[in-house]
């Protein structure tokens, strides 16, 4: 983000709520790339994705989601918003089905992996994501695709991801594992396991280290 104060987010938004229509036009511009690859990441649409870039924005405009700056910057904020509206998608068209024998147990019992027909993205769109790797994250079930994408992908904090999905850090830590683990599971029943080895170690150090 820029020093400039009249630049900031913060700033943009007061102008934007003033009327100032090249300020929205400013915050779309620098916010709409990320939150439109977490939304393709998340749904493998790209149609739907774009859907909900615009009513994210729209809300922004309309001031139907309350941003608080007290509470974390705007992209996360934003991505929070995508999130709420992807989950509302997946409830309505309940596009996951249960695996066989699958119960409604607690989540350490819980499988990670959909099924493998779940569709994946239909665009690429990361230069350090390989297609397998795409599509072994387009068959974990949501809560588990969340936080990968948002730490893989945007490059989010444990902190941050705990506040744009509202869990704590310990289950966001947890998530990551067991989401890596469901991806080389995946990736040995498709015969991709050493290409997906090679990128999961590349971060196996940070679950295993410090804190971002």
């Amino acid at each position: 983000m820029k020093t400039d104060t009249g630049n900031t987010d913060s700033s943009l938004l007061r102008q934007m709520r003033d009327g100032d229509v090249a300020a929205f036009q400013r915050l779309y511009q620098r916010h709409q790339g990320p939150i439109y690859r977490y939304a393709l990441m998340r749904c493998g649409q790209s149609a739907l994705a774009a859907d909900v870039v615009q009513d994210v924005f729209m809300g922004l405009l309309t001031r139907s989601y309350r941003y608080d700056a007290g509470l974390g910057n705007l992209q996360n904020f934003l991505f929070g918003v995508a999130r709420n509206l992807l989950l509302k998608q997946d409830q309505t068209q309940r596009r996951h089905q249960q695996l066989p024998g699958q119960g409604h147990g607690n989540e350490d019992e819980e499988e990670v992996l959909i099924s493998e027909a779940a569709e994946p993205s239909d665009a690429i769109f990361s230069q350090q994501l390989t297609e397998h790797v795409r599509q072994a994250v387009a068959v974990l079930r949501p809560h588990y695709r969340d936080v990968i994408i948002l730490y893989e992908l945007q490059e989010l904090s444990y902190a941050e991801i705990a506040v744009i999905c509202s869990i704590d850090i310990g289950t966001v830590r947890s998530r990551l594992s067991r989401a890596r683990a469901a991806i080389l599971q995946y990736s040995e029943r498709m015969g991709w396991r050493t290409e997906l080895t090679m990128h999961t170690n590349t971060t196996q150090a940070t679950m295993t280290g410090t804190e971002q």
